[in-house]
């Protein structure tokens, strides 16, 4: 396994996810609900992938330390912690947004 190449595709990976998370939620204030569904897909896809590869680090390291922290490793641990919350957290949030333009289409009724 080439560390370098395997911590810049974590990183890489975790920031697309969390990138798209913010594109579905820019879409939801506008109500392109559709296209915030689309983001919120390829932000889980994005995020899948980026576990995906912190998974095979642990199963390398197999709780010995056989991996080498290094600087960067946390950063990339960094970011995709930062990409899953940030996806949990839109997602509510695009909930609200619904709920609002729901309650709003109601009271104009």
């Amino acid at each position: 396994m080439d560390m370098e190449t395997t911590v810049m595709e974590l990183i890489i990976h975790a920031g697309e996810a969390r990138s798209a998370s913010m594109q579905a939620l820019q879409a939801a204030r506008k109500q392109r609900w559709e296209e915030s569904e689309a983001a919120l897909q390829e932000a889980t896809q994005a995020a899948r992938e980026a576990h995906r590869i912190q998974t095979a680090l642990i199963g390398a390291d197999e709780g010995c330390g056989k991996i080498p922290v290094s600087l960067i490793l946390v950063h990339a641990q960094d970011h995709l912690m930062n990409a899953m919350l940030c996806r949990e957290l839109v997602e509510e949030i695009i909930l609200l947004h619904r709920e609002v333009q729901e309650l709003t289409k109601t009271r104009t009724q």
